[in-house]
């Protein structure tokens, strides 16, 4: 995926959470977005681990 392909999914993102326009997000330091995401994240549980992931696709697997 090209940087303006990313780019242009984040903006689209930040406008549907955000209420951002594209603007709005055009202007924004990463800091300003890292901390909206931050914030509605709460208190959301980290990431399964790549072990934790492996471990389980061992233990249960899909056929």
């Amino acid at each position: 995926m090209h940087f303006a392909d990313s780019a242009r999914r984040l903006a689209g993102l930040a406008g549907l959470a955000f209420g951002w326009s594209p603007d709005r997000f055009w202007r924004a330091t990463p800091a300003e977005l890292a901390a909206l995401v931050t914030a509605a994240a709460g208190d959301a549980p980290a990431p399964p681990s790549a072990d934790l992931i492996a471990r389980l696709q061992e233990q249960f697997p899909d056929g």
